[in-house]
């Protein structure tokens, strides 16, 4: 869902490499780092046993307090400090542990609440660790659902076109759609509302819009294809206002940061997670969803997560307290689903000074993950060409597109950065292993020529499919867009006429029997052995920028 409102700009615009305001520091290529906060204790763990929440607490020296006790705060995540509640006190020491109640799904819930460790010093609490979630939602789980994880080959379809007959004989595996909280939000007194009782409160549901979706997702699920979701905030909604953060309230863009800054809207946004990770965790006839993306492209602020603010780490940090949200309030209902984030592919470069880089975004946001509690994320990345309409997914402009990490955007060309990137020891889950990488949106235009899209396709594709790490290729669209092809981005498959294009062809032989035909006819287009091409990591690049004359 590319904003194509700014493709001109990032065709012109300079490049630009951004540090970091404050305390946060970045190397070429190592993680963003904090100085010190001076707090002697860690939070090693807060991990669900039973009904309980069991933290694991280690101090180098024990902080100085009048009573000898360590206070256990939990704090919704739009307070700070030892604003919220005290769950539990415990006598300070080195190493402890101590519990509390889980409350899970009341008033008191602590599922997806903040901790920290507190001492009294001169009669006032003062706080003396970092903020620590629970890593292990699903351990309360009532649905373990098995994953529908039979390939990468998805594209974001087009409904009036997906037929069982067309699903099957393209042979994909997964889609990605949008939902946006405006659509299925909605009012007690709205015909058809679907109630919905979560942590104490009734919230309510559009229940035409859901029926929709139901059947939408049951189908695919019916033909053998995995879903993956993305959930949006369009801000149009008076159902889903508290849902828009305060911060981005009277702005018009395509999208808006979820309300994570009071009570009314992370209320609300709890209650979405559980209804929607519930009611398609494929034990109600409502259909199966295993992937889950919070937003879209969100380091391109001012386009589709937007705030006021200029900060990289005030942005970074209220998309890590709705992404914790999500994570916990979902696994808490299908332990096997995943939640992604989603970045694109403006690595070292932005094309509009309103965005942050995707690498330093994607530094921040590991960073906060790894203080806070390290959780197994995922990340759904968009390795566009750059230009966005320039039609050699193989053949690049070279000066956009280079083989280090300091390329300015990476795209399917040198993908093997980003992958490489994501092997680093402080960006693996906590297994120790390197995370899903979901390409949940990636499109070539037909709008230079068929051949073009043709071997750009298969190239992405198979590019893709030569990684282990790379668990979807979903390509945007199976129909062109007629306001897209006005900048020259004729995405799909299928034209405006509903004819197949010569693309439709080599993408259904990819993944299948008849393979070796789409590779012949891309190797034949590209004037390579597209197998040696990227077996071999050969990287063409071009002298040219690639913009239109």
């Amino acid at each position: 869902m590319k904003n194509i409102r700014r493709l001109l700009t990032a065709v012109a615009a300079a490049a630009v490499i951004v540090t970091a305001a404050g305390n946060f520091h970045a190397g070429e290529s190592g993680p963003w780092q904090v100085e010190a906060a001076g707090r002697p204790v860690s939070i090693d763990s807060c991990l669900i046993s039973g009904d309980s929440v069991v933290c694991q607490l280690s101090a180098g020296s024990v902080p100085a307090c009048d009573d000898g006790k360590f206070y256990i705060y939990a704090d919704e995540v739009w307070q700070d400090g030892t604003a919220g509640n005290a769950v539990a006190t415990v006598d300070a020491g080195a190493s402890v542990s101590v519990s509390f109640p889980l409350h899970y799904n009341t008033a008191e819930s602590n599922l997806s609440r903040k901790f920290l460790v507190a001492v009294k010093q001169n009669g006032q609490m003062v706080q003396v660790s970092d903020e620590h979630y629970i890593t292990n939602p699903e351990a309360v789980a009532a649905h373990t659902s098995a994953r529908m994880d039979h390939g990468i080959k998805g594209i974001l379809p087009d409904l009036t076109k997906s037929s069982r007959e067309e699903v099957q004989e393209l042979g994909l595996q997964q889609i990605v759609y949008n939902i946006a909280v405006d659509d299925i939000c909605s009012g007690a007194s709205e015909p058809g509302a679907i109630p919905f009782t979560y942590n104490g409160t009734t919230w309510y549901f559009n229940g035409g819009m859901i029926s929709k979706y139901d059947s939408m997702i049951r189908s695919f699920n019916h033909y053998g294809v995995q879903v993956t979701i993305v959930l949006l905030n369009n801000g149009t909604s008076p159902f889903a206002a508290d849902l828009v953060h305060p911060d981005a309230v009277g702005a018009e863009c395509p999208g808006y940061a979820l309300n994570v800054a009071d009570a009314a809207g992370v209320s609300h946004l709890k209650a979405v997670c559980a209804f929607m990770a519930q009611r398609y965790s494929g034990q109600f006839n409502c259909g199966q969803v295993d992937n889950w993306i919070l937003g879209n492209e969100v380091n391109a602020r001012t386009s589709w997560w937007y705030t006021n603010s200029t900060s990289l780490d005030f942005n970074v940090n209220i998309y890590v307290k709705a992404f914790r949200i999500m994570y916990n309030e979902m696994k808490s209902m299908n332990a096997n689903v995943r939640i992604y984030n989603s970045i694109d592919q403006e690595w070292n470069r932005k094309s509009n000074p309103g965005s942050f880089l995707s690498k330093e975004y994607l530094d921040q946001f590991n960073y906060y993950m790894n203080r806070e509690g390290n959780i197994d994320w995922g990340l759904s990345f968009h390795p566009y060409n750059s230009p966005l309409y320039d039609p050699y997914a193989w053949n690049g402009p070279a000066v956009w597109v280079k083989n280090s990490i300091s390329s300015p955007y990476i795209t399917m060309q040198n993908l093997d950065i980003l992958v490489n990137y994501m092997h680093q020891s402080h960006f693996l889950n906590p297994a120790g292993e390197v995370r899903s990488i979901s390409l949940a949106e990636i499109g070539f235009t037909s709008s230079f020529g068929n051949e073009a899209q043709e071997a750009s396709i298969a190239y992405g594709y198979l590019k893709a499919a030569s990684f282990p790490e790379i668990d979807a290729f979903m390509l945007f669209r199976q129909t062109d867009e007629a306001s897209e092809m006005e900048s020259h981005l004729a995405l799909g498959l299928f034209d405006l006429n509903g004819n197949k294009k010569p693309s439709y062809e080599i993408y259904k032989n990819l993944g299948t029997a008849n393979e070796a035909a789409a590779k012949a006819r891309a190797s034949e287009i590209i004037g390579m052995d597209i197998d040696q091409m990227i077996s071999q990591n050969i990287m063409w690049t071009r002298s040219d920028d690639g913009v239109v004359q």
